[in-house]
């Protein structure tokens, strides 16, 4: 069988595949793995919260003790590293739910692993998550939080959360520096009060505020949580603030009713929890770009349906929890999700290939665009303004995906070419000695510093072709740092050196499509993943960091959309 039988048999294998995962209502939802760090912390919310669900916590005790690392300590997900933190929210998980007998021996081995790395302390262990996350308490205030509860750690080590400014209007919370990112307002609250009656400040005035601020805080909670109870759709916020509200005193509080429903629902058959619901308005984005580029959208039925499937989700009043303006997408169509700068480029691209060329929709979107732009150029996740933690910082994949979404358009909007020249001069400042980018959503567990530079440059190059700037010094010097970056089989990993993968590979093929002096480059890719996907690589999805490669996930679609994506018919030629 010669190349190109071999090609048009892998991609015949891509296309089944991505069909077969298709939801019969015409959109993708894709699968998103199981999670060792919302199985503890479900656990921990419902051992406190609802003892009356003993069956789920066995359950999900049962999960974490049957997945223990080999080396005693625990991943966010069966395929990622032992980490500090999910290590740590076990040990809570299994205290909380009074599980030391049964699974004495998980315990000695996880307080080995910890012993070896971090010490035999406490304190050392609250050090350790301090160090882990730095100034950003998104993550580490709860997770002290969750080890004080369980009584592993002492209230002293966890820092105060000042969820008085919650109070606050929602138009002043950029001003006062927020210690968390905008999307952890729940946990700011919830915590903060756990932390408040369990550690009272000693200070006069202090209390005084608190105790004034307390109703209108919870009044705020409960106006921002979603209808079916899950805070953005996560099994780790839903269970952080339910768990803390109910050692806040508040154990009869519709948010924490809320929040157990939501934990009950979302389990899965083996007793475990995944990091999300699912992420179905992103796959579905990832799934009309691949079979756009490579040629096949042509032959996708259902289309109209899915169209009006994109607009029914396009948010078209204030969120009610970051304050956004109407004209964002989120990464799901449930109630849980908040519009963000990559979902809605992921919608406006979707629906332009869709048919959905231009309308009241597409204007809209892009106000939302223009509005959220830094001032350092880039584009942010969630909200401008709100300060430089990770969420609210400018991202480079963020930047290049909302340039190729809107700069289209930009002979009917005036104000598009002002975005786009601010976001190309952050671009270029935010290039790299070698040539490439940082992603801001994206990591790879690999990597010294968990970082994927190769799915970042990637991601920036697909704009700068896009943009006609193929031939710019930015994208020469990227072509070279993926050049420098391909392993001798013909694949791409987050960095060099580091295993090949299909998500890297399949967009780093696809970013080279057309652009000169990397044919070479991209005929070795594309080789390397027709025989990853006729040895069965498209089951065989890959750790991805978000959060900063803070936390870890893996998605049943990524490989079949990144894959897909390599084969269009530019690289044939």
């Amino acid at each position: 069988m010669n190349n190109q039988e071999l090609k048009a048999q892998a991609k015949a294998k891509i296309l089944h595949r991505l069909m077969e995962l298709r939801h019969p209502d015409g959109y993708w939802e894709g699968e998103l793995s199981t999670s060792a760090l919302s199985t503890a912390v479900a656990v921990c919310a419902l051992s406190l919260a609802s003892p009356e669900n003993r069956a789920l916590t066995e359950g999900g005790v049962r999960w974490l003790g049957e997945h223990q690392n080999p080396d005693g300590g625990y991943g966010d997900t069966i395929k990622s590293k032992s980490n500090i933190s999910t290590t740590l929210l076990v040990l809570a998980s299994l205290h909380i739910s009074q599980s030391h007998d049964t699974y004495s021996a998980t315990i000695e081995r996880i307080r080995n692993w910890l012993v070896e790395r971090y010490g035999k302390t406490p304190a050392e262990w609250a050090e350790a998550v301090r160090a882990r996350y730095g100034k950003d308490r998104t993550f580490s205030v709860p997770i002290l939080n969750t080890l004080a509860i369980a009584g592993l750690i002492p209230w002293g080590e966890v820092p105060f959360l000042p969820f008085e400014l919650a109070a606050l209007p929602q138009s002043w919370y950029r001003f006062v520096k927020m210690p968390v990112v905008s999307y952890a307002l729940p946990a700011l609250i919830a915590i903060g009060l756990c932390i408040q009656k369990n550690r009272p400040s000693w200070n006069p005035l202090a209390m005084g505020v608190r105790a004034l601020c307390r109703r209108r805080v919870l009044s705020v909670l409960e106006t921002i949580q979603p209808s079916h109870g899950g805070f953005l759709e996560a099994t780790p916020l839903t269970a952080f603030v339910t768990m803390s509200l109910w050692m806040a005193g508040e154990r009869d509080s519709k948010v924490v009713e809320r929040g157990i429903d939501f934990l009950i629902q979302s389990v899965r058959e083996d007793g475990s929890w995944p990091i999300d619901t699912h992420l179905a308005t992103w796959v579905t984005s990832l799934a009309v770009g691949a079979l756009e580029k490579s040629g096949d959208l042509v032959q996708l039925s259902g289309k109209e349906k899915l169209r009006d499937w994109y607009l029914a989700q396009q948010y078209r009043v204030r969120h009610p929890y970051t304050g956004a303006p109407p004209g964002g997408w989120a990464w799901t169509p449930l109630p849980g999700g908040v519009p963000d700068a990559d979902d809605t480029p992921g919608a406006i691209l979707a629906l332009k290939a869709l048919g959905q060329a231009d309308g009241s929709w597409r204007e809209l979107a892009t106000d939302w665009l223009l509005g959220l732009q830094n001032r350092d150029g880039g584009i942010p996740t969630f909200c401008r303004g709100w300060g430089t933690l990770p969420f609210d910082r400018s991202g480079t994949d963020l930047t290049a995906h909302t340039l190729r979404a809107i700069c289209p358009f930009e002979a009917l909007d005036s104000r598009i070419s002002g975005l786009k020249n601010r976001a190309l001069d952050y671009l270029s400042r935010q290039q790299r000695a070698d040539g490439s980018w940082l992603p801001l959503w994206f990591g790879h567990q690999n990597d010294p510093s968990e970082t994927n530079p190769v799915f970042g440059t990637a991601r920036v190059l697909a704009a700068y072709r896009d943009l006609g700037l193929g031939e710019s010094v930015q994208a020469k010097r990227a072509v070279e740092f993926l050049r420098g970056t391909q392993n001798p089989d013909g694949g791409w990993g987050g960095h060099q050196g580091i295993p090949s993968q299909i998500e890297e590979t399949g967009l780093v093929v696809e970013a080279l499509r057309s652009l000169k002096n990397s044919h070479d480059l991209r005929k070795n890719g594309q080789n390397w993943l027709v025989r990853k996907v006729l040895e069965g690589g498209l089951e065989e999805s890959a750790p991805i960091g978000f959060y900063f490669a803070k936390l870890w996930y893996y998605e049943s679609l990524y490989p079949v959309v990144f894959a897909l994506g390599a084969f269009c018919p530019e690289l044939d030629k």
